[in-house]
């Protein structure tokens, strides 16, 4: 390659060096433009935005107390709530064990009662119904006796009853 060559191909890229130079530096004129339009659209509202800004603050901390209120009174009745269940649960813990103590001494009860009915009933058997079919035995036996005394003499063939015919 020659001199002229490589200095025509150097003018060159500094031609298009300095058309991309005028570019950006229109292109940032452009931007600045913008940025001053931007800055002066913006500038009337920076008041409305600090007052709103101090709201929201004033806002926030109302909030932060109303919490922490909140949350304070939530911690009491929660406090409240432990401790009377606590006592609910002693109150119900004592009426179980009494309920229990109350439990056994029925049972005990109940087992003496039936001990006894049971007693009460083996004496009346033993003292009461033995000596009645004593005597209702011996009575059995005296009318049996009598029985036999009074008919005299044996039945006839005539009198045989059908079951006695079939011995005979």
């Amino acid at each position: 390659m020659d001199q002229t060559t490589l200095l025509y191909v150097m003018t060159a890229f500094v031609i298009i060096a300095a058309v991309a130079l005028s570019i950006q530096a229109g292109m940032l004129v452009a931007v600045n433009k913008k940025t001053k339009d931007l800055h002066d659209k913006i500038t009337p509202l920076v008041p409305q935005v600090e007052s709103l800004v101090e709201s929201t603050k004033a806002t926030v901390e109302l909030s932060r107390k109303q919490i922490a209120e909140i949350s304070s009174r939530a911690n009491d009745i929660l406090d409240s709530t432990k401790n009377q269940l606590a006592m609910v649960e002693e109150v119900v813990s004592d009426a179980t064990a009494r309920a229990k103590v109350q439990m056994d001494r029925v049972e005990l009860v109940l087992d003496d009662t039936l001990s006894r009915a049971h007693e009460t009933v083996a004496l009346l058997h033993s003292g009461i119904m033995r000596p009645l079919r004593e005597i209702n035995g011996i009575t059995a036996g005296i009318r049996a006796a009598l029985s036999f005394l009074s008919r005299g003499d044996r039945p006839s063939v005539a009198q045989a009853t059908s079951d006695e015919e079939m011995f005979i």
